[in-house]
């Protein structure tokens, strides 16, 4: 068989098998698309001709394009290719050992997040005399309550949602199913924007055109779409811009500021690994450097507080004991 018909099994078997989102499998259909082409020009298109010195032709050339991909973006095509390779070996069929890719080494991840006074003016930005306005403020207001991916809140459903409870469920990457809760702001939010609802969409997040009516019942009435992830992107650079704040503000920020939040707040850093759905806590510590960061401020605050306190010059004591007097 090629490469190409068992890439097609491949992402079959990622669906029906193991679950993944059709999203999942575009990715990957796109990343080993890219790869088998590139084989394809070597010659190469039965799969026991993948060799290591192959993929290593493969990954020379995803850096001397004119605009070179990034190491971070050809890890993404490389854990494609590991996979497929796998499901290879797990279907006896001869090929490169999956285990002989290598990722690319990469710089440490910066986190971007907001700090509180920037989440107050960002927040402080729709205008909720609007039906758009309410629903931009229920959506800043959920992210940061929630730690919810942009792909999640734009598939919510109004009966997702138990605003009583204050917690729902989400499906996140892979399938896997977590707990999310919803603050005081955010559930009034949402009740505040629901309650002026007039369309008839399941989605809990609807766009609208110049008017108050959902885009979805513009174009068809029977029509339930939702916002799409990038309309939400849109609209969150939107109120940065007009916020006044100068780095780059998405969807992901929110999620950044939100575990960020918990962590400098005393948070274990277990407990935010499952609210933001993390398969392992290692993906989850890009956020200790910015805990450390707290950290030190905390230990220069109080490090030695008593000691620096009895070397206070006398004076200084008599005068607070003759103020109290």
């Amino acid at each position: 068989m090629s490469i190409n018909s068992l890439i097609i099994d491949f992402l079959e078997y990622l669906e029906v098998e193991k679950g993944r989102s059709t999203i999942t499998a575009k990715n990957y259909n796109h990343y080993l698309k890219t790869f088998s082409s590139f084989a394809k020009e070597k010659g190469v298109e039965d799969p026991k001709e993948i060799t290591l010195d192959l993929v290593t032709k493969y990954r020379l050339s995803m850096n001397r394009v004119k605009k070179p991909i990034s190491k971070s973006t050809q890890n993404y095509y490389l854990i494609a290719l590991r996979s497929f390779l796998k499901y290879l070996g797990k279907k006896n069929i001869a090929s490169l050992s999956f285990d002989k890719v290598e990722l690319a080494k990469t710089s440490e991840r910066q986190v971007s997040f907001l700090n509180h006074d920037e989440l107050d003016t960002l927040f402080s930005k729709p205008n909720l005399k609007t039906l758009h306005g309410k629903r931009d403020k229920a959506i800043l207001n959920l992210f940061f309550s929630t730690g919810l991916r942009v792909s999640e809140l734009a598939n919510l459903k109004k009966n997702d949602i138990n605003l009583e409870t204050g917690e729902f469920s989400v499906k996140g990457k892979g399938g896997k199913v977590r707990v999310v809760f919803i603050d005081g702001e955010a559930q009034e939010s949402l009740k505040q924007y629901l309650s002026n609802r007039q369309d008839q969409s399941n989605f809990l997040f609807v766009s609208y055109g110049h008017t108050n009516q959902p885009k979805s019942e513009i174009r068809n009435q029977k029509s339930e779409l939702g916002m799409t992830p990038r309309s939400v992107q849109r609209m969150i650079q939107k109120y940065a811009k007009a916020a006044g704040i100068t780095k780059k503000v998405s969807p992901h920020t929110l999620r950044h500021s939100f575990a960020t939040d918990l962590l400098q707040s005393g948070a274990d850093l277990r407990a935010v690994q499952k609210l933001l759905g993390h398969s392992s806590v290692m993906t989850t510590e890009i956020y200790t450097h910015v805990t450390d960061q707290h950290l030190k401020e905390v230990h220069q605050a109080f490090h030695g507080l008593r000691r620096r306190q009895k070397q206070k010059p006398l004076g200084d004591d008599s005068q607070r004991e003759e103020n109290t007097i």
